[in-house]
């Protein structure tokens, strides 16, 4: 065979090799995306950024902002993204030649030849070395691909990280600011009770009730007044975890004492499709099977000949001021063929690890999207829910305050026992209480809302 038919059927193999290497099955097109929402009301328009300003709170703001600054968590991810611009720096770095120098000197006594005598000569050397291990398959190159989509990973997790704290701050901000209308509420009542257990001890004492009825005035009172230890000690949780998260010490949170400024808002709005964009955890689990397809295809490509280029040069002299003076005195270039043998099960085996890599992150991004779309067909309708509940509490609350206030007169005018009017303080005070539930369950309800639709994140 001819040197030229053989060259070229070196070159046919290759490219046959080149193509079983690079060839890497893409993810199945097998995850329907819902064309809308499963109800029939849904969002309409794009979620803005810095969506929490839309409550009208200073403090909220001001907190959400502290804690995009100082949060533990949020300090970590972004840690983590120079972590892997780093080594999307290595992986860069590992594509390009390496180039070494060296310089070596060396003092020796010897025996002449010509003489029999012993004689003591100097050596100075100068090396400059070079070499390159040629890409053929694309190995290095789709390394730097994995690099790249795990860099973008990790900034799409950076987003997400910061979208949780941001909701998890306004939802305790909430939280909170509940809490105090349930106190007020309850020390509202407290002092009604106290008034109520004050006309019965009057009407006791002038003959005018048996005692029973002022002792049912007390216990209810006392009923309303044990309340209210358990609801300062839960407001006191509530401000040492929000200044957890806002990355302070426990401490006392400023915060506007009006639960009524704090109103429900109109729903945001995107189209199902524009979900996948606009999630930072959807962009994450994307990326991640991006790097690991890549990865994949990295592996494979390691089973295949590599070739490596190598030259080199020295130059020597035995005086040591004349070294870079003189032409280098030995050089070679050369390159070589090596082909995996018997570590081949071991590279086939990493192979399979990284295709199993890659399953595992097709199926989390499949599970994470389909994910995303279950929150937000929740959130919409417990909005729904809570709107329905809280319009039909505030009815039953202003109904319950007309027949506390009945009651009230009637038994002051002798026409009905203390019964009526402490059933009707009994279900006024639950009734409240349940308002301000309701009222919080919705606002938590909208603010999850806002996260599972994205929260205004942009790429």
């Amino acid at each position: 065979m001819m040197p030229a038919q053989k060259a070229l059927l070196v070159l046919l193999l290759a490219s046959m090799l080149s193509a079983c290497a690079t060839q890497v099955d893409q993810a199945p097109a097998s995850l329907p995306i819902p064309e809308g929402w499963r109800s029939q009301v849904g969002p309409g328009a794009a979620v803005e950024a810095n969506w929490w300003r839309a409550f009208g709170d200073p403090q909220l703001n001001q907190l959400v902002e502290q804690a995009l600054r100082n949060n533990p968590d949020i300090l970590i991810a972004r840690s983590r993204v120079d972590q892997y611009r780093a080594q999307l720096r290595g992986a860069q770095g590992d594509n390009f030649p390496t180039l070494d120098a060296g310089v070596a000197a060396t003092r020796a006594r010897a025996i002449s030849a010509v003489t029999g005598q012993p004689y003591q000569y100097s050596v100075f050397q100068g090396l400059l070395q070079a070499n390159y291990n040629v890409d053929l398959w694309g190995a290095r190159s789709s390394s730097i691909d994995a690099a790249k989509a795990s860099l973008a990973a990790q900034q799409a997790a950076a987003s997400a990280a910061e979208l949780t704290i941001a909701a998890s701050v306004a939802s305790g901000y909430m939280t909170l600011v509940s809490l105090d209308e349930q106190l007020r509420v309850t020390e509202a009542t407290l002092a009604t009770r106290q008034n109520s257990l004050n006309l019965a001890k009057r009407q006791f004492e002038t003959g005018y009730t048996s005692k029973l009825e002022w002792v049912q005035s007390e216990s209810e009172y006392q009923t309303a007044k044990a309340q209210i230890p358990l609801l300062q000690h839960q407001i006191s949780q509530q401000e040492n975890a929000l200044s957890i998260l806002v990355g302070m010490n426990p401490r006392q949170i400023a915060r506007q004492n009006n639960f009524d400024h704090l109103a429900p808002q109109s729903l945001p709005a995107v189209m199902p499709s524009q979900l996948l964009q606009r999630r930072p955890d959807i962009v994450q689990a994307e990326r991640q099977l991006l790097a690991a397809d890549a990865s994949l295809q990295s592996s494979r490509a390691s089973l295949l000949p590599s070739l490596n280029l190598t030259a080199s040069g020295t130059l020597q002299s035995s005086v040591l001021h004349e070294l870079a003076a003189n032409p280098f005195r030995l050089w070679s270039i050369g390159g070589s063929v090596l082909a995996p043998l018997l570590n081949r099960e071991a590279l086939t085996a990493q192979v399979d690890v990284s295709m199993a890599s890659r399953n595992q992150a097709l199926y989390t991004y499949e599970k994470v999207v389909r994910s995303a779309f279950g929150e937000v067909n929740d959130d919409l309708d417990a909005i729904t829910r809570y709107q329905q509940q809280l319009v039909e509490l505030e009815k039953q609350q202003q109904v319950v305050s007309e027949a506390l206030h009945i009651a009230s007169n009637r038994y002051r005018n002798g026409y009905a026992s203390y019964l009526d009017e402490l059933d009707a303080q009994r279900t006024l005070f639950s009734t409240q209480l349940s308002v301000v539930q309701a009222k919080n369950n919705l606002l938590l309800a909208q603010i999850d809302l806002y996260r599972a639709l994205g929260g205004g994140w942009q790429q």
